[in-house]
């Protein structure tokens, strides 16, 4: 039976959540962040997955 598409969740994953361990853990690995580090990345850019990857992309290069 296909899924029902009209069924979605409301997940936004254009955002990282600072309350969600997951997340923030991912984080940390991808860059290998401090947890300090990752939860100001994430404050200051509103939890925007997009900027704060490019961010973290631009010092990295």
């Amino acid at each position: 039976m296909a899924d029902d598409k009209i069924k979605r969740d409301n997940r936004d994953r254009s955002k990282v959540s600072s309350s969600e361990d997951y997340e923030v853990q991912y984080l940390m690995t991808k860059y290998d962040l401090s947890k300090n580090r990752a939860l100001e990345l994430i404050a200051k850019h509103g939890g925007n997955r997009k900027k704060i990857e490019s961010e973290l992309d631009a010092v990295n290069i």
